[in-house]
């Protein structure tokens, strides 16, 4: 990643290039999956425990919910990018495998 969200061209380790990926709103979805999924007991939870002010728990699960999903966006991005790579989609699959039977850059071995 280079920005919050933006994707670099290429990795500056292994020069493997990024910028043909899909990720489009993959990320967004499982956010707001895992996100909801997480919030809903909890809300019930503290509701059936504590019963606090309605606009009490509504702010607090408001901020909750918002920060959780702001930690969990980019790395979800990430992970969907190198599940990608993993796998070979969209465009990943056009970088050639490296061929360990060609000599490497120094030349061919003189033995």
């Amino acid at each position: 990643m280079k920005g919050y969200l933006s994707v670099r061209e290429s990795c500056p380790v292994c020069r493997q290039e990024l910028h043909h990926h899909r990720a489009d709103d993959g990320p967004a979805y499982l956010t707001i999956l895992v996100v909801g999924h997480l919030s809903a007991p909890l809300l019930g939870l503290v509701w059936m425990t504590w019963q606090p002010d309605p606009m009490m728990l509504f702010t607090g699960f408001a901020i909750f919910a918002v920060a959780l999903s702001l930690y969990m966006l980019p790395r979800v991005k990430g992970g969907l990018i190198a599940f990608q790579w993993a796998r070979r989609l969209h465009g990943f699959a056009a970088a050639p495998e490296p061929d360990t039977d060609r000599p490497g850059p120094e030349g061919p071995d003189t033995e």
